[in-house]
């Protein structure tokens, strides 16, 4: 069966002829029978459809019949001569018919995969590889012994089988047609991993048409292929939810059990309690466990093979020892090492690939799961954590989850090598192993001390890192705020306290890393060193030689992976536990229920106390309510309430139908017009036009530079506060729903747009006539038409009635009316005429994309009084009240010309990243430390070659027998060297991370330094998840993962720079081939990286969306509710999600590649984080915060004198202009009322002033001090703005009046009180440390506008601008608003952008602007005498 002399020692090796004939054959069909039943029942759970009969499944069907009528042919032929009495071994008989019986197995597998749908067997072709394999062998035989053939029939029929079955592995190499109806037919661009054959698979080889064409030219979006149907969101977020409600079921069984156990116990006298929590992570294995089982399995065996190479190495050096030892054994060994490696690195890449899966699949669960919970969520539990948490969360979590499940396997994979290293060892050298392993033991609570320090600084950068985005993510909301008020150095400070907290535990983090390096580098070495050192002492016959020395250091450099890893696995594993209680938290929130008001009570959060109390109000189908009150008195409560939105703590609501909202504070999408007012319902021409119409936009739509086709910026950016408004408006009238709840949708607009969608769409002539309508207003003019009023006082209804009523009751209202009568309100019948210049609109705030449309129409339709009529007079009228207008054209024929988008999409940057990224890293780490770097790294690998030379020297010592007298020298001198090495690696690796540490506080200052001196444009124009993502993702990698790739990359070319002068220095033919090899390598490695790099830029680039819809989505739920979009949203965020992970599928696969070239590309793919942070720190800045030589003196300006001369501004180069040469001249304590149609450039002239807006041409000048001309600062500060939406920041409301400090608490207090805020904050527990939510969303708007003007009272400079200051509060405290200004303000030049013309008309002189020019300015009476535009706002108004 075996004979040493046949296969060993001579120079034609070959098997006896019994092992050929038993052995050989049967191993492939052990392999079958073993794996088939397993297979099969894989098959029949994964059906992937139906292939139909190809020409190429006819043939393997074919030659697998003809096999196996070849084996059987061999067993009859037994049959044949045992009844010809020649009597033959069983084993002839037992081989034909095992393998025969295997081959119909074979046969029968080939067809029921194909009726399953497999495309490429793996199980069979690696049996027909063995069955190659194996009959090698005997084909060899026949050849080199064929001295006459004495059998002929078995000979040929050997032949037939081997060439069949070599015709059967060629052909399982080539793939069948895809199944009918399979994705891979309808999808266009299916990834080709799908139909990909099984060695295509093994090998990656479908990826490579991505890697050529990413070489050729960057790849961009569309190159990329589709998600598979498995991966994405569509299936995996319902299969993660699905396991997370079984969870939450199974622990509410549990509380249920519990509660019966203390129910039972409570009678004896024993408490018994524990709480269940449903385990998200128990979700999460349920859901994504099994496949990853499979990635485990190939760890398994890749860990198996590891430990071939060094028996393989034992026996090699064995046989360089034996001078007669023949050739071939040598050179098959050496085939034998790169084979096995091969082996292990396409099973490692095949476990990376299911892994990376499934952390791919893990993160769009994640995402999708909190997406999901946030639109659901209730305020309270909105409340304890913020959006910039949450986005948090989302993308940095998400991300650390994910590079989790590729490390995942250690747990085990671990502790398993560790064993195996040291059995192998045992054998090779001894008990002295145990010396060596106690120095092990002795490392581990090093580690594991170093890893659970790291572990806390970590858990604490991580709550710094959520508090810098979050005020991040704030900054950026209330950056013009920030502007307006020249706060961004206090802002900027708290900014940078944060950032030096973060710096301080990452240099620790750093510090503690540099030390674990040095265990992780010297441990190794110092093991090696214990174990050789007591083998020499302890025993005068052990000789250290060569094969007992390099197999035991092969075994220990095993040895190094594993220990290292335990404890960095565990203690990130610990890492991401703690994040799970965070996403159990958010998952867990309270979800909410809608709708029934009797006897109602409401809260916003369960302990919190009532804001409404013992509410009772009926609405009858059809009719309008207003609801009044003054400000805080709890009108927007009402509105929640109703939509559910608070906590219910007694009573019912029922709203019967379906509801449209419309929010004091417009919640406007980054979509077109269009979208925003369609808001997913279908499009239809004829009803979109009305609703247009009638909320007065179509004069808008015909400036705007791409009429309802203009994009929007984020949060509406590109419209004024009116657009805004109506855009809202027009969105909750175009989706025709039962009940409209309309909170204050009037205050933004003017007068006069005020009526006219007063009588167009809410009013009892309205649009919305027959709808039940709830109505939040301030304005009195419009009480005698609705059918019921409401009054609210501090959270109570107070009274309700019709107008009448309440006027006869002589209560509250009527006090309130008494106070505010405008004499007589007017109610014009006649049809209304607006004076053309009325309305001529013209863009007007900030952001707005002028006008490019000049040649407008000069009129707008007369719009007709529609008659009622009887049949159905609802739908009739609405129909006449439509088609009795003459259409212009839709806006969207009209205008040819293609616009500039608002919103730019993210460019990434392609091709190779530029040498000079690099440069600015080493200049941000110190060029002069750089290279003391390189230097270190240097010697480190010098003292590792020393170490090797001395080893092998020590080896030789063992064949001139002079052995004893050397040893402690020997040992000494590779002690030295070893431990300079470690000395060494700690010095390099301190300093990288001091260099680390330098480079990531440089470059986030640059960046934050440029991002607050960016103009106002760029924010208008850049969606704030872009900014934020260079903040978080890009400022993480610089700070945590550039610093060890490049740690990683300086080690691997310097380990490698010293193995090639080594293998020069005792082979120098290797000189030869390392040109070719090193040429070889570089082009794989560029022809990778190329892909590599370009689809990590997709990849960052298509996140940003994500976060960007996220935030979107959190500020808006509300609205997003009571329409009920819930659904729609989800499908855009699994989208984005699925979008983003397009471009990470391929990632995963170029990475696995590009291992082998893994530093540099790695190297290169961070570095883009560099090059993503630079990108945003050299935007173009505003003008510098002071100019010394030109400081103002300090109590500038003395009087307040202000001069426009000639003055022209525009929003941004290349638009047209929004104010033209305006002139005109104000004396220091006047008080100047701006009015004009929405757009006329009111908002724009204010921001002129602040130098929001730089000057086209002309000057303004304030006593005596061209503006244009001192800094920024100098001139903000000395100028006090109200604007027109209240921004508050999360921090106290002390912070939030006076960020620097400036003034004392008597002052502030004061402050105030003048401003009608004493009362409510003296009730607060924390009076002046009251936090404010992110948004100042505990206050009501009402509410932040009184703090806007606690603000302007404290700063108390000589040029006071309300923006329409006054547009969310009711009469009463608009009176003490305007009484305060008046007394408090009254030496001061005082500017108004006024929508309530009664505020005004005290004022010195009104200012009347229309398309951007002065179309009259004088004293209201003089105004109202020429009876020209004012008279008319003053006469809608009812003010004339």
């Amino acid at each position: 069966f075996s004979d040493s002399n046949l296969t060993k020692h001579t120079n034609l090796p070959d098997l006896p002829a019994c092992f050929q004939l038993s052995v050989l054959p049967w191993t492939p069909c052990i392999y079958l029978w073993l794996a088939s039943p397993f297979y099969i029942l894989y098959l029949k759970r994964n059906n992937r459809g139906y292939i139909m009969m190809s020409i190429l499944n006819r043939i393997k069907t074919v030659l697998g019949l003809i096999l196996w009528i070849v084996c059987w042919t061999d067993l009859f032929s037994s049959f044949h001569e045992m009844s010809q009495n020649q009597s033959k071994p069983p084993i002839y008989f037992i081989t034909p018919l095992i393998v025969g019986m295997t081959m119909l197995l074979a046969t029968f597998l080939i067809q029921y995969e194909r009726l399953k749908g497999v495309q490429s067997s793996g199980v069979l072709f690696i049996f027909w590889t063995i069955s190659v394999l194996c009959a090698i062998v005997p084909f060899r035989s026949k050849i080199v012994y064929q001295n006459g053939v004495e059998d002929k029939l078995r000979f040929t029929t050997f032949y037939i089988y081997f060439g069949l079955t070599l015709i059967q592995l060629i052909l399982s190499c080539f793939n069948e047609k895809p199944p009918l109806f399979s994705s891979v037919v309808t999808d266009p661009n299916a990834c080709p991993e799908i139909t990909a054959g099984f060695l295509s698979k093994m090998t990656f080889w479908w990826f490579t048409s991505m890697a050529i064409k990413g070489y050729k030219s960057p790849l961009e979006n569309k190159d990329l292929w589709s998600l598979n149907k498995q991966d994405s969101s569509e299936l995996v977020v319902p299969n993660l939810l699905n396991e997370w409600e079984v969870e939450k079921s199974k622990a509410q069984r549990y509380k249920f059990k519990q509660k019966m156990k203390i129910f039972i116990s409570f009678h004896n006298h024993c408490h018994t309690g524990s709480i269940k929590k449903p385990s998200f992570l128990r979700a999460l294995l349920r859901a994504f466990g099994p496949y990853f089982l499979i990635g485990s399995a190939f760890k398994l065996l890749q860990d198996l093979i590891t430990f071939v190479n060094p028996q393989l190495l034992r026996l090699l050096i064995d046989f360089t020892k034996q001078p007669n030892a023949p050739l071939w054994w040598g050179y098959s060994l050496a085939f034998l090492m790169f084979g096995t490696s091969l082996l292990q690195t396409l099973i490692l890449h095949q476990h990376f690939q299911y892994c990376f899966v499934t952390g791919m699949r893990l993160r769009s669960g994640i995402i999708g799961a909190i997406y999901r919970k946030a639109l659901a969520i209730t305020n309270e539990a909105k409340r304890s954590s913020t959006v910039g948490e949450v986005v948090n969360l989302m993308s940095v979590d998400a991300q650390r989850f994910m590079d989790l499940t590729t490390f995942l396997n250690m747990l085990w994979s671990a502790p398993l090598q560790i064993i195996l290293a040291l059995f192998f060892l045992w054998q090779n050298l001894g008990p002295s192993v145990l010396a060596g392993v106690a120095l092990m033991v002795l490392l581990i609570p090093f580690n594991a001390f170093i890893a659970m320090k790291t572990r806390t600084y970590q858990v604490e950068q991580m709550k710094h890192k959520d508090d810098r985005i979050k005020l991040m993510n704030e900054i950026l909301n209330g950056i013009k705020v920030l502007k307006l008020y020249a706060w961004e150095v206090s802002f900027k400070e708290k900014i940078l306290q944060i950032r030096q907290k973060e710096l301080t535990v990452l240099r620790k983090t750093a510090y503690l890393s540099a030390l674990s390096t040095m265990a992780w580098t010297s441990a190794p070495f110092m093991v090696a060193l214990t174990t050789f050192a007591v083998y020499v002492t302890v025993d005068e016959e052990n000789v250290l030689d060569a094969e007992k020395a390099f197999v035991s250091l092969s075994l220990f450099n095993i040895l190094r992976f594993p220990l290292n890893m335990l404890p960095q696995v565990i203690s990130s594993i610990v890492q991401v536990s703690l994040r799970f209680l965070n996403i159990t938290q958010i998952l867990q929130g309270k979800s909410k229920y809608a709708v029934s008001v009797v006897n109602g009570t409401f809260s916003w959060a369960k302990q919190d106390q009532a804001t409404l109390d013992n509410i009772n109000v009926m609405v009858p189908q059809g009719s309008l309510l207003a609801v009044v009150g003054h400000v805080g008195c709890g009108k927007t409560s009402l509105v929640s309430a109703l939509l559910g939105e608070m906590e219910k703590q007694e009573g019912q609501i029922s709203i019967r139908g379906s509801v449209a909202y419309v929010p004091q504070q417009a919640w406007i999408q980054n979509a077109t017009l269009r979208d925003n007012i369609l808001f997913g319902r279908p499009y239809v021409e004829q009803r979109y036009r009305c609703v247009l119409e009638a909320c007065a936009l179509t004069p808008d739509l015909e400036v705007l530079p791409g009429g309802d086709q203009t994009e929007i910026g984020e949060k509406g950016i590109n419209l004024s506060g009116g657009q805004r408004q109506r855009v809202s408006l027009a969105r909750a009238l175009y989706s025709e729903a039962d009940v409209y709840l309309l909170d204050d949708p009037l205050s933004a607009v003017d007068a006069h747009v005020a009526k006219h969608i007063f009588d167009k769409v809410i009013g009892p002539e309205g649009a919305l006539k027959g709808k039940t309508r709830i109505l939040v207003t301030h304005g009195i003019s419009f009480l005698p038409q609705v059918d019921n009023i409401l009054v609210m006082v501090d959270g109570r209804v107070s009274e309700m009635g019709s107008y009448q009523d309440l006027l006869k009751q002589n209560g509250a209202f009527a006090e309130f009316l008494r106070n505010y009568s405008l004499e007589d309100i007017i109610e014009d019948d006649e049809e209304e005429e607006f004076p053309e210049d009325a309305l001529s609109n013209h863009t007007d705030m900030v952001d707005n994309e002028p006008v490019v449309n000049e040649a407008r129409r000069q009129f707008m339709r007369q719009i007709s009084i529609m008659s009622n009529d009887l049949e159905n007079p609802k739908k009739m009228s609405r129909r006449r009240r439509c088609s009795e207008r003459k259409h212009p054209e839709s806006p969207t024929e009209k205008k040819e010309p293609k616009l500039e988008k608002l919103i730019q999409a993210e460019t990434a940057e392609t091709g190779r990243v530029k040498f000079k990224v690099y440069w600015d890293y080493a200049k941000a780490v110190g060029p002069f430390l750089s290279l003391f770097i390189c230097f270190l790294y240097g010697c480190q690998s010098a003292a590792s070659i020393g170490a090797n030379f001395w080893l092998s020297e020590w080896t030789n010592d063992a064949q001139h027998n002079r052995t004893q007298d050397q040893v402690s020298m020997r040992v000494g001198v590779y002690a030295a060297l070893g431990i300079s090495q470690g000395v060494l690696v700690m010095f390099s690796s301190f300093t990288l991370a001091l260099g680390k540490i330098q480079a990531a506080r440089k470059l986030h200052q640059t960046l934050l330094d440029n991002k607050f001196h960016t103009p106002q444009s760029f924010f208008d124009t850049t969606p704030i998840g872009r900014i934020i993502n260079r903040f978080s993702k890009d400022i993480y990698v610089i700070d945590e993962v550039l610093p060890s790739t490049i740690l990683m990359f300086l080690g691997t070319f310097f380990a490698s720079l010293s193995t090639m002068i080594v293998i020069i220095c005792s082979t120098p033919i290797f000189a030869l081939v390392i040109g070719p090899l090193a040429l070889i390598y570089f082009f794989v490695q560029r022809f990778y990286v190329a892909t590599s790099r370009q689809l990590k830029r997709l990849e960052s680039v298509s996140r940003s969306p994500i976060y960007s819809h996220f935030s979107e989505t959190i500020t808006g739920t509300s609205v997003i509710r009571a329409y009920g979009r819930n659904a729609a949203f989800v499908l855009m965020s699994d989208m984005k999600v699925d979008e983003n992970q397009k471009s990470y599928y391929p990632g995963i696969v170029s990475n696995s590649f590009s291992q082998s070239c893994e530093m540099t590309s790695d190297l290169e793919s961070n570095i883009v984080a560099v090059e993503r942070v630079k990108e945003y720190s050299e935007t173009q800045t505003e003008a510098p915060w002071i100019v010394t030589d030109k400081q103002p003196p300090p109590d500038w300006p003395p009087k307040g004198n202000v001069e426009f001369a000639d003055y022209s501004v525009r929003y941004r180069e290349g638009l047209d202009l929004v104010l033209r040469n305006i002139s005109l001249k104000v004396e220091g304590g006047e008080k100047i009322g701006i009015v004009g149609r929405t757009g006329a450039g009111k908002s724009s002239m204010t921001l002129c002033l602040f130098r929001l807006l730089e000057a086209a041409d002309g000057e303004i000048v304030i006593d005596e001090v061209k503006i244009s001309e001192i800094g920024l600062h100098d001139l903000r500060s000395k100028l006090t703005i109200i604007p027109q939406e209240p921004v508050l920041f999360s921090g106290t409301l002390r912070m939030n009046l006076d960020p620097f400090e400036k003034y004392s608490d008597e002052e502030v207090w004061k402050a105030l009180e003048l401003s009608h805020l004493k009362r409510f904050v003296s009730n607060q527990t924390s009076k002046l440390d009251l936090e404010c939510s992110e948004g100042g969303e505990n206050l009501s708007v009402g509410q932040r506008q009184l703090v806007c003007l606690a603000r302007a009272l404290l700063r108390k400079t000589r040029i006071l601008v309300l923006d329409e200051a006054t547009a969310a509060v009711d009469l009463e405290t608009d009176d003490l608003i305007q009484s305060t200004i008046r007394t408090q303000f009254e030496d001061c030049t005082v500017f108004t952008i006024a929508h309530r013309l009664n505020t005004i008309m005290d004022y010195t002189r009104v200012l009347v602007l229309d398309k951007g020019q002065i179309a009259e300015f004088d004293t209201p009476t003089n105004l109202m005498a020429q009876k020209g535009i004012f008279y008319g706002m003053a006469k809608d108004a009812g003010l004339a």
